[in-house]
C-alpha cells in the first residue's frame, strides 16, 4: 500500500483539489466517485447527491472543509490543503468502502491531522472513484484554529501503511529510509501515456544523468555525454556566478507555453544533485597515460572481486562507496554489453540502482580503480575476442551483488535488499546467456583424454563431495581447457585448481564447472608466470625427456584436509 502527500496552497486550493476529485479525471478514468469517510461522518457528498446539482454540493462541501481557513484570514498558513492518495498493489484484493474508511481514519491520525479522539481536529474527506485506491484531503487548519502537528507525516504514514499491509493481509512493502528516487506523479504518467511514451521524462531523466555520471571522467565530459543523449542542461547560478545546482530537461518534454520543463538533479535522485555529482566525478579523474591498465577487462574484473572483501571486512563508508561503484559499473555495462543480454543488464542496472544509496555516506576513494577501469571499457572498447572479458566480468559483478544483497540484510535496509536481489534475477538470466557461447568455444579446444583424466583424478581427490557433480557438469571441457592453457603458459594447473576451490564455496553455483573456469582464468592472468620462469621450465622439461619417449609420471596426490574442502 503506496500513501503519497501532496500540499497545495492558494485561494482555490480546495476547490481545485475537490473538483478534480471528484471529476472525470485527466482519462476519463474516474468511474463512480463517492465519500467513504469525512471528520464529522455525514460531510456532502457531490458523488451520492441525487436530487440535488452536484455542482451545488460540491460548493458546499469545498466551503465546510475551507471554513477553519476563512476564520484565520491573513493569519492562514501558505499550504492549505493536505491531499495523501492511498493505493492497493494491484494483486492485493479489492476492499469494501467501510475498509477504505477505516484505512483513511488511520492514515489522518497517524499523520497529525485528525487525531483519534480530537474534536477539534482538522476537516477532511476520503473519496473513492477507483477499487485499488482513494483520495484524502483535509485543509491545514483546526476547527479550533491551530495548526496540526504534523510532524514527520510522511514517515508516519509509511508505518502506519506498513501496518495496514498486515492487518488486511495486503502486499507487504519494504520499509524505505527516505533515500528512495522520487516517484513520478500522476501527472507526469498521465502526460507520458498521452505522448506515446512508454516511460516518463522524470524516469528518461535519471537512467540518462546516472549513465553520464557512470561514464564522465570530468565535468566537461559530463555534459558532453548529456548533449549526445539529447539532455538539455541548465545551471542554477548564485549572483557571483558560482554554480548552485543543475537542471534538466528533454527538449520535446514542454510545458503549456511551449518551454522545456526542467528537473532539478537533486529531485530526480538523491545523488544526483550537482555537489553529489561533482563529488563523484572528483574520484574519476583521467590518470595519467602511462598509468593505464594494459588490459581493462582484467584490471575492472579484478576490482570488481574486491568488492566482497570490503563488504564483508570494511567500514560502513567504504562498503558503501563500494556499492556506488558497482552500480556505476552495472550502468555502462548496459550501454556496452554484447545486444543480447542488453535488455536484461539494463533491467539490472535499474533494479540496482536504488540498492546504491542509503542513509551511510559514501567513501569512493576506495572504488577509484573499479570506476576507472569500466569508464576505459567505455572509452576505448578494447578488444575481446572471445568474449570471456565481458563474461568474466560479468560473473565477478553477479557474485558482487549476490554479497550486496546479503550486506543490505544485515543492515536491515529493506528495500536496498530488495532492489540487489531483482537484479540479482536479471543478470543471473544475463550471464547464462553470455556465458554459454564463450564455453562453448572453450569447450573445442579441450586438451587430450589423458590431460582430462589426470585433472579429473586431482579434482576427486581435493573435493571428493563436489567432483561428480564437476565432471558431470557440461561445462567440464571449458575447465580442462583453461587448466591446460594455464599449465603451457607456466602455472602449476593443480595449484591454480586448488586456489579456485578455496575462493568460495561451489554449494550455491548452478554450474559449478563454470564457476571454476572462470577463478582459473582469473588466477592464471593475475599471478601469469614471468618469461624467465617460463623459459626455465621448459628447459627443464626438454632435459626430463632427453632419452625417453615416455611422459613423466605424475606423483601421487594427497587428500585435501577437511578443513579446506569446501
Amino acid at each position: 500500500m503506496i500513501p503519497k502527500i501532496i500540499l497545495s496552497s492558494g485561494p482555490d486550493a480546495t476547490r481545485r483539489t475537490i473538483g478534480y476529485l471528484f471529476g472525470k479525471g485527466r482519462a476519463n478514468e474516474h468511474t463512480d466517485p463517492h465519500l467513504v469517510a469525512s471528520w464529522n461522518g455525514f460531510a456532502p457528498d457531490p458523488g451520492r447527491s441525487p436530487h440535488r446539482n452536484p455542482k451545488e454540493v460540491t460548493a458546499q462541501l469545498v466551503a465546510q472543509l475551507d471554513q477553519p481557513v476563512k476564520m484565520l484570514g491573513d493569519k492562514a498558513p501558505r499550504d492549505t490543503v493536505w491531499h495523501c492518495p492511498v493505493r492497493a498493489a494491484p494483486e492485493d484484493p479489492i476492499l469494501t468502502d467501510a475498509q477504505w474508511a477505516d484505512i483513511a481514519r488511520r492514515m489522518v491520525a497517524a499523520a497529525g491531522i485528525a487525531p483519534d479522539g480530537d474534536a477539534e481536529a482538522c476537516r477532511w474527506v476520503a473519496v473513492r472513484h477507483a477499487d485499488d485506491h482513494i483520495h484524502i484531503a483535509a485543509t491545514l487548519v483546526r476547527q479550533d484554529g491551530r495548526r496540526p502537528e504534523r510532524g514527520y507525516d510522511q514517515r508516519a504514514v509509511q508505518r502506519e501503511a506498513r501496518q495496514i499491509e498486515v492487518d488486511y493481509g495486503l502486499r507487504r512493502l519494504k520499509s524505505g529510509d527516505g533515500t528512495g528516487a522520487k516517484r513520478p506523479t500522476s501527472k507526469e504518467h498521465f502526460k507520458a501515456k498521452r505522448l506515446g511514451q512508454d516511460a516518463t521524462t522524470r524516469d528518461v531523466l535519471r537512467l540518462r544523468v546516472r549513465r553520464a555520471v557512470a561514464a564522465a571522467a570530468d565535468e566537461a565530459e559530463f555534459s558532453a555525454l548529456l548533449e549526445a543523449t539529447g539532455v538539455t542542461v541548465r545551471l542554477k547560478l548564485s549572483p557571483s556566478g558560482d554554480a548552485l545546482g543543475c537542471n534538466f530537461a528533454l527538449p520535446d518534454d514542454t510545458n503549456d507555453k511551449g518551454e522545456p520543463v526542467f528537473y532539478a538533479g537533486s529531485t530526480l535522485a538523491p545523488d544526483l544533485s550537482l555537489p553529489k555529482i561533482r563529488k563523484n566525478l572528483a574520484t574519476t579523474s583521467p590518470e595519467p597515460v602511462a598509468a593505464r591498465p594494459a588490459d581493462p577487462w582484467r584490471q575492472a574484473t579484478a576490482a570488481a572481486e574486491r568488492v566482497p572483501h570490503h563488504l564483508i571486512h570494511s567500514d560502513e563508508p567504504t562498503a558503501q562507496g563500494q556499492l556506488v561503484a558497482l552500480g556505476a559499473t552495472l550502468d555502462v555495462l548496459s550501454v556496452t554489453a554484447p545486444t543480447a543480454v542488453k535488455a536484461e543488464l539494463e533491467q539490472a542496472a535499474l533494479a540496482f540502482e536504488r540498492a546504491t544509496r542509503s542513509r551511510i555516506v559514501a567513501d569512493l576513494d576506495s572504488s577509484r580503480v573499479l570506476r576507472r577501469s569500466v569508464q576505459t571499457i567505455w572509452r576505448e572498447k578494447p578488444a575481446d575476442g572471445d568474449g570471456s572479458g565481458f563474461t568474466m566480468l560479468l560473473d565477478t559483478v553477479l557474485t558482487a551483488v549476490a554479497f550486496a544483497m546479503h550486506w543490505h540484510r544485515t543492515h536491515q535496509h529493506a528495500q536496498q535488499e530488495a532492489a540487489a536481489e531483482q537484479a540479482l534475477v536479471h543478470l543471473q538470466t544475463a550471464y547464462a546467456q553470455a556465458a554459454e557461447p564463450v564455453v562453448g568455444r572453450l569447450a573445442q579446444r579441450a586438451p587430450s583424454l589423458q590431460m582430462k583424466q589426470r585433472f579429473a583424478r586431482h579434482l576427486q581427490q581435493a573435493v571428493p563431495d563436489h567432483a561428480e557433480r564437476i565432471l558431470g557438469d557440461p561445462a567440464w571441457d571449458a575447465l580442462t581447457t583453461v587448466l591446460a592453457e594455464a599449465e603451457a603458459a607456466g602455472h602449476n594447473a593443480n595449484t591454480l585448481l586448488d586456489q579456485a576451490l578455496d575462493q568460495r564455496t561451489l554449494d550455491d553455483a548452478h554450474s559449478p564447472a563454470r564457476a571454476l573456469t572462470w577463478r582459473v582464468r582469473r588466477l592464471g592472468e593475475r599471478h601469469a608466470p614471468s618469461p624467465r620462469a617460463q623459459a626455465a621450465k621448459a628447459r627443464s622439461a626438454a632435459q626430463g625427456n632427453v632419452g625417453s619417449t615416455r611422459s613423466t609420471p605424475v606423483a601421487p596426490l594427497q587428500p585435501r584436509s577437511p578443513s579446506r574442502r569446501r
